[in-house]
């Protein structure tokens, strides 16, 4: 099971849940589709989440209020969010992509156990800048980035794995 993910608040409040309806609309409006009521379950439920949600996984929680919302449909908003930078795709050592929510949050990584799969979530203030400073040196707009570190967590470590740092150049 992976962990659950830090997050600046407990629990999204009712105006934040609004806001972040606005921002589905608009995005929705740009691309030639309607706010739906199936679209505001899906997003109502995957802002209430604290982990790195799967489309099954979130499938499987929206059906629990609207059990006619089918698979597609979740999956399809789950892009439209990302879409709009209310969600982000993370991927795990398990080759399945998985979701978090971004609204109102501060840019954050993983680190992630190759041999386990455990995660750790850490703030760098070096890595966002970085990625302005490439950004300029660019000429690019950055919006957003994702960054993710894979080895061994302090666990899998200690079990004797030998891990090699990777060497370019021989």
């Amino acid at each position: 099971m992976l962990q659950k993910r830090i997050d600046d608040q407990d629990s999204i409040s009712p105006q934040m849940v609004r806001e972040a309806k606005e921002i589905l609309r608009s995005h929705l409006k740009r691309v030639g589709l309607k706010q739906t009521d199936q679209r505001n379950t899906i997003l109502r439920t995957f802002l209430g989440t604290r982990e790195h949600l799967s489309i099954e996984e979130l499938h499987r929680l929206v059906q629990r209020k609207k059990p006619r919302i089918g698979f597609s449909t979740v999956y399809r908003t789950l892009k439209l969010l990302a879409d709009c930078g209310l969600a982000s795709e993370v991927a795990f050592h398990d080759g399945i992509s998985r979701y978090e929510h971004q609204y109102n949050r501060r840019s954050h990584h993983h680190m992630v156990c190759t041999q386990c799969g455990s995660s750790v979530e850490f703030f760098s203030t070096e890595v966002t800048r970085l990625e302005r400073e490439i950004g300029r040196r660019h000429h690019f707009l950055t919006t957003r980035h994702t960054f993710q570190i894979y080895g061994l967590c302090p666990r899998c470590g200690q079990k004797g794995t030998s891990l090699r740092p990777h060497v370019s150049g021989s």
